[in-house]
């Protein structure tokens, strides 16, 4: 071990440095290998296969099913490959792109291409030729770190038999990044790498972590195995990938004499662009010109029990790849930068003129860079967002400092923006100190320079473990002329203290009980405004997992809410302004992976403010054959005030169809009835893609007025509906 001299504020640290282990180098192929998704080229048997260890069901267990994982290069290609001898049938589910869940065998391998401890990308095949491919950020602490959504240039091809099933997967250099050292050195990456048995759960791993630091420990970026290789060099593609969209859309609107709705037919015709290039070896641009969404899936409904705004996930590809380049956030939802901000108000889409993102590495700096314009649509102005991100490492690979700026500037000249600098420190092991700091500046204001007023701060403590002992500890808060522009913020001007503590444990036998955790934290909401707590929450968790792949958890809650302004729950139901304490407790169970039907349930029971609560949702998926699924999510709430005779009950029902006729041509339908909004919602996508970058995809979208007695006049069946087909083409030189 060595160690490395910090100094913080004047103040001289010493901190350790475990020592890396070296490198080994990648296999490099010699001969060609014939890409036909069966292991038994001269060249494979050249490839030493990797030592794996079993995860799960017990950490450290015998591979008790015969498995033969490879990884080796070229100059175009990375190649992996699996031989998985097993004289069992094949859990086989679905042919769906980017459904990645533990229903289906498959294999997978991570590539941290950077060498940066933080970020890789990941490359799943299903033994049905089904792809995930995903992008891991800031070393996969939490389950939002992993992107799934992004998509990227590869091939994966698999045969079956009787004695189990064989893949191979191969992967351009075009479609990872890194850097080329220019004293003709070998580049160094980070290889993770698996195969998972859905019958039983499965998985074995390389190269062997342990389950120490939560879900994602099995592909967690800083555990995979450091590998050089030699005489690789970047290429630096250009992608150029036009699109076409045409439809019609019908809506319903209101007569001027309000005596009726009337039908408007508007039919479109509409074209674009999309380009990507690597403007270094590391640095890449993709640019937008009139940018269409009309194939993105639509947003899932919820029901909203609380006083504060829903966040909604990205959906839409281009501000997916690499976003861990613009991520700057306080935990939970709350960031300065949110995507949905551009070209999204109120739910609906707004035209983007066009704009462009920069993404990749320069020198020791992670970078993001975006500009985008939007055009005048229903009234507002055109607006022009930007945002700049950099991180670079610090004392080591798990630490980080870095800045952010973000601009929103309209045509008038109105504008908002934000500076921030955050980090995270890794002192020893795996505790951290994660700081944050960002001041708001917005047209009207009085933007003090530094001032806590306009500002957004955290500082916090934890150790980023899931076993063995866990504590947290934090300070944070928000002034009350904080507004980040392009962010997303649940609460305003208040001070939050939290601390947690909690222990994990893995078993490395054969038990029943395979792991378990139970924990406690505490979080506190000063309103400064109101000069008083507005919530305090305590709340003991705990979970526990067992051998036949079956989860459990659940936790008990005690609230105590200082309501200086009560809220709506519908026309019926609101919730008073008032000092309240209630209890609730929540349990939920997770079915294994490895059968046809996999449910997941969960039901909350209690107080809630004055009254009482039960919450309860199922969300099954049964896989009826291969080519066909259903899944879906039915959840009711059911609040009860009996003092004030008032009453609330919501139901929000989800279902998805998924019809596939292979992994080229896919059919999908998802419904959604939301009776807090009365409303009913349809999206139907059907896709042929008969090679990444090439893709047809026919759509259409109908919202159904459900409540339409109560209204004069009547409300028609359809809130709208639009049918649109689009056509893009990737032209790659």
């Amino acid at each position: 071990m060595r160690f490395l001299p910090l100094v913080v504020l004047g103040i001289a640290v010493v901190i350790p440095v475990s020592a890396q282990e070296a490198p080994s180098p990648l296999p490099r192929l010699t001969e060609p290998i014939r890409f036909d998704g069966v292991v038994d080229d001269a060249a494979w048997a050249r490839v030493p296969v990797l030592p794996l260890r079993q995860y799960q069901p017990t950490w450290g267990g015998p591979v008790e099913h015969e498995t033969e994982l490879r990884i080796a290069y070229d100059d175009e290609y990375l190649y992996f490959s699996a031989v998985n001898i097993d004289t069992q049938p094949t859990t086989a589910t679905t042919y769906r792109r980017d459904d990645w869940s533990d229903r289906d065998d498959q294999i997978a391998i991570g590539i941290d291409s950077f060498n940066d401890f933080e970020t890789q990308s990941a490359f799943v095949l299903y033994s049905t030729e089904a792809r995930i491919d995903a992008q891991f950020t800031d070393d996969a602490r939490e389950q939002s770190s992993v992107n799934t959504d992004w998509n990227t240039f590869w091939d994966g091809l698999v045969s079956r038999s009787d004695l189990g099933w064989q893949a191979e997967v191969r992967i351009p250099w075009s479609s990872l990044r890194f850097e080329t050292p220019k004293d003709g050195s070998p580049v160094t990456m980070g290889f993770s790498a698996y195969r998972y048995r859905a019958d039983g759960g499965y998985l074995y791993q390389y190269p062997g972590n342990r389950n120490d630091w939560g879900f994602w420990s099995f592909l967690k970026p800083s555990k995979g195995a450091r590998r050089t290789l030699q005489g690789l060099a970047s290429s630096r593609p250009l992608y150029i990938t036009p699109f076409i969209t045409a439809g019609l859309g019908q809506e319903y609107a209101l007569n001027d004499a309000e005596t009726a709705y009337e039908r408007d037919d508007s039919p479109t015709l509409d074209a674009g662009l999309d380009l990507k290039y690597s403007l270094t070896s590391n640095l890449t641009l993709d640019a937008t010109v009139n940018t269409d969404f009309a194939q993105v899936e639509a947003d899932n409904q919820q029901v909203n029990l609380t006083r504060f705004s829903l966040f909604f996930p990205e959906k839409r590809q281009f501000f997916l790849e690499r976003t861990g380049n613009f991520d700057f956030s306080f935990g939970g939802f709350d960031r300065v930068f949110y995507s949905r901000r551009i070209g999204i108000v109120d739910g609906s889409q707004v035209r983007l003129l066009g704009g462009g993102r920069v993404v990749g590495r320069v020198g020791n700096w992670d970078l993001g860079l975006l500009s985008l314009q939007t055009g005048r649509e229903n009234g507002l102005p055109t607006e022009n967002f930007g945002v700049l991100r950099l991180k670079r490492s610090v004392l080591n690979s798990n630490s980080y400092v870095g800045g952010i700026s973000t601009s929103r500037v309209d045509e008038n000249g109105d504008y908002n923006a934000a500076f921030g600098v955050d980090g995270v420190l890794n002192f020893f092991g795996d505790d951290l100190v994660r700081f944050g700091w960002v001041q708001s500046f917005e047209t009207g204001e009085e933007n003090g320079v530094v001032s806590a007023d306009n500002a957004r701060y955290r500082l916090l403590i934890e150790r980023a473990r899931s076993t063995g002992f866990l504590y947290s500890a934090g300070i944070g808060g928000a002034g009350a002329s904080y507004r980040p522009g392009v962010g997303f913020q649940l609460r305003e001007n208040y001070l939050n203290l939290n601390s947690g503590i909690g222990y994990g444990w893995q078993s490395e036998a054969e038990t029943l009980l395979q792991s378990w955790s139970v924990g406690g934290r505490m979080d506190g909401w000063y309103e400064r405004h109101q000069e008083r707590f507005g919530t305090v929450q305590a709340v003991l968790d705990w979970s526990a997992s067992f051998r036949s792949q079956y989860n459990l958890n659940g936790d008990i809650t005690l609230e105590r809410e200082n309501l200086v302004e009560g809220f709506s729950l519908s026309d019926d139901a609101e919730i008073l302004a008032g000092e309240y304490t209630f209890v609730s407790g929540q349990v939920g169970v997770e079915t294994p992976g490895g059968n046809a039907l996999k449910t997941e349930a969960r039901l909350r029971a209690g107080k809630f403010f004055d009254g009482n609560q039960v919450v309860t949702s199922i969300s099954p998926v049964w896989s009826i054959t291969e080519r066909f699924a259903v899944n879906g999510t039915y959840a009711y709430s059911r609040l009860r005030f009996p003092e004030r005779d008032q009453a609330f009950d919501a139901h929000l029902l989800q279902g998805r169809a998924d019809l596939m006729l292979s992994t080229r041509v896919t059919f999908s339908a998802f419904l959604q009835f939301n009776s807090a909004v009365d409303a009913v919602l349809v999206n139907a996508r059907f896709r042929f893609n008969p090679r990444e970058g090439n893709d047809f995809y026919l759509v259409y979208n109908e919202g159904l007025n459900t409540e339409r007695a109560g209204s004069s006049p009547r409300l028609p069946y359809s809130q709208g509906r639009t049918l649109l087909a689009k056509y893009t083409y990737t032209f790659v030189r």
